[in-house]
């Protein structure tokens, strides 16, 4: 079981952490004015669970290992960044398309919810900042001689995605009512989806460069 003091001064850090513009921050920004404010949300959610899903790796020992391993980590960052330049460069080629999919001249794709929470997904579990935060920081707020170590970092966990989802969801809307704007004028439209695509592209560009922090 976990107390109340351990869980309220991890969820602390983790505020701490969020709040500080990241990888995930920044592509739900180039989301939300890429492509709008439903699909910047839709990552938020997906990237929630992504960050959880690092929660249960690092419940179930992955944590001591991407820890230790510099390989393991290194794949895991060139992955996601390989993920984010792939995204980065279709909404540059796509960027004509956003002025048309406003006046209803691309008819909504079938099964793109399911992919943007996967693109969310992708980028929330391979996104370092948090892989090292929680492989190096949750461990030390679980009570090992009370027991049920794997169940005490589930429920530590969840304050990572919780109040990412909230400070994220944040971003996305303020992101989208900017994306409004620039939705007046065609060209500003354009502008904005190759920015976004470019902003993508320098992220995971920064990613792959960013060395190992120990």
């Amino acid at each position: 079981m976990v107390s109340p003091s351990h869980f309220a001064a991890f969820a602390a850090l983790v505020f701490v952490m969020v709040v500080v513009p990241g990888p995930s921050v920044l592509f739900t920004v180039s989301r939300a004015l890429s492509a709008g404010r439903r699909d910047a949300l839709l990552t938020v959610a997906g990237n929630a669970a992504g960050v959880y899903t690092q929660v249960v790796a690092v419940a179930f020992g992955m944590g001591a290992l991407v820890r230790t391993s510099a390989t393991v980590f290194t794949v895991i960052k060139l992955a996601g960044a390989a993920y984010l330049v792939y995204l980065g460069v279709q909404a540059v080629r796509h960027r004509r398309k956003l002025s048309e999919a406003l006046t209803g001249a691309v008819p909504a794709t079938s099964g793109r919810t399911v992919a943007v929470l996967r693109d969310g997904f992708v980028v929330g579990f391979a996104n370092p900042k948090s892989i090292v935060f929680l492989a190096a920081v949750l461990p030390q707020f679980v009570d090992y001689p009370a027991g049920g170590v794997v169940g005490q970092i589930l429920v530590l966990g969840i304050a990572l995605p919780v109040i990412a989802l909230v400070s994220d969801s944040g971003w996305a809307l303020v992101a989208g009512a900017a994306r409004a704007w620039f939705a007046r004028s065609p060209r500003r439209l354009e502008l904005v989806g190759g920015t976004g695509g470019l902003v993508m592209i320098g992220l995971g560009a920064g990613l792959a460069l960013n060395g190992r922090r120990d």
